[in-house]
């Protein structure tokens, strides 16, 4: 017996020893097929990432987190309740003293962010109210600018229009030397500039500044006492051409000069009635210009006794010779001063057509008729130089082929 308990133990023992071995073993690789190993050794495409899911974005925004759609995209954020951000729209809007300090400008709308991203503007913030609105502008050029998204809602609150846009963009005030204006073909340009004085009506300015556009003007200067060109509603009225042709703002009258070309001659416009005044001319006032605006009768100039169509030997005050604006005027270096409907041309406009040789440019209009509209008055002058230049363009390239 005691034999038998000795080999069963011994038995154990063995057992226990191999096993001990066997955990000590590495395991057998077991290959695959020749078959399987050249199907695993093929390149397999990367599957691309989905795109974010609606729970995904909702935790991003709920975190402050940038959100873009794809990642080509831009990224953007979504405004919060109290955002201090949103309170500068409506004080850009209104007030064109914080404008200036700070030298910003406030734009509202595809149209005239796309206008002036093409011509260089710099942009700072942009609010819209969904990505479809953010997909119409040039995206490209918004990589330097914040990209806001905020609600319908208060979109609409700080619009200053009826139907909001769906985008209003808060830019760096523009710096006419430093922008790309579009190249306007030869045969479009008008070598005119056109002085504002007074101009004091957002809507008139801005129309005004869209005709200079259309009939291809070199550029625009505006004298202090204009209403500033970045007014919204200005920009409303201009339809984009803020940035289409140099506005200079701000000017004092010494500092025009400079800006016009060389040997310029400066004609200030006036509004006559067709068939001469009715009843004499009063004197000027004083304190103000010889010419008040568009009127039937300008006062200042003195009449013949027989006076009629012929306004040829008009002479106001100041010795300013008076001619129709449909007679010759337009040369290659001219310059046009526009004056409001309330107090018209100034005195120091007058005096510039005086050194430099210009003349009032009348336009006739019918008796009974009180006034113009300085925009519309503008849009004549700028038009019958046009035709003008065309008309003696021929003739002088007929004189160089000669």
């Amino acid at each position: 017996m005691a034999a038998l308990l000795r080999r069963k133990q011994a038995a154990l023992l063995v057992v226990g020893v191999r096993g001990v071995r066997a955990l000590r073993r590495s395991p057998v690789r077991v290959l695959p097929p020749a078959a399987q190993q050249k199907e695993a050794a093929r390149p397999s495409a990367v599957p691309p990432l989905p795109p974010p899911g609606p729970k995904e974005k909702a935790k991003a925004q709920a975190g402050g987190e940038e959100v873009g759609l794809r990642e080509s995209e831009p990224r953007y954020e979504k405004a919060g309740p109290g955002d201090k951000r949103l309170s500068k729209v409506v004080t850009l809007a209104k007030s064109r003293a914080f404008r200036e300090k700070h030298g910003k400008i406030l734009l509202e709308g595809r149209r005239l962010i796309s206008d002036a991203l093409e011509a260089g503007a710099a942009p700072q913030t942009l609010f819209f109210i969904s990505t479809e609105h953010l997909k119409e502008l040039p995206t490209a050029k918004l990589r330097s600018a914040s990209l806001i998204k905020v609600h319908s809602k208060d979109l609409k609150a700080w619009s200053d229009v009826v139907t909001s846009q769906g985008a209003i963009g808060i830019f760096s005030r523009p710096d006419h030397a430093k922008m790309t204006y579009p190249e306007v073909p030869k045969e479009h340009r008008l070598p005119l500039s056109l002085i504002c004085d007074n101009i004091r009506d957002p809507g008139n300015l801005g129309t005004i500044l869209r005709s200079a556009a259309g009939a291809g003007c070199s550029r625009v200067l505006l004298v202090k006492g204009c209403v500033d060109a970045w007014e919204p509603k200005v920009l409303r009225a201009g339809m984009g051409a803020h940035f289409r042709l140099p506005i200079v703002s701000n000017l004092e009258w010494d500092l025009v000069p400079n800006y016009l070309p060389p040997e310029s001659c400066v004609h200030v416009a006036d509004g006559s009635h067709a068939n001469g005044p009715q009843m004499e001319p009063e004197p000027p006032s004083p304190s103000k210009a010889c010419s008040h605006g568009w009127v039937s009768q300008p006062s200042g100039l003195k009449p013949r006794a027989d006076w009629d169509c012929d306004v040829d030997s008009w002479e106001d005050e100041e010795g300013v010779e008076a001619q129709c604006c449909y007679d010759p005027w337009m040369d290659l270096s001219v310059a046009v001063v526009i004056g409001g409907e309330t107090h018209g041309v100034s005195e120091e406009a007058v005096r510039l057509a005086q050194d430099t040789g210009g003349r009032r440019l009348l336009i006739p209009i019918a008796p009974g008729v009180d006034s113009l509209n300085a925009a519309m008055a503008a849009s004549i002058l700028l038009f019958e130089a046009k035709r003008q230049l065309r008309w003696t363009q021929p003739i002088e390239e007929t004189r160089v082929s000669k």
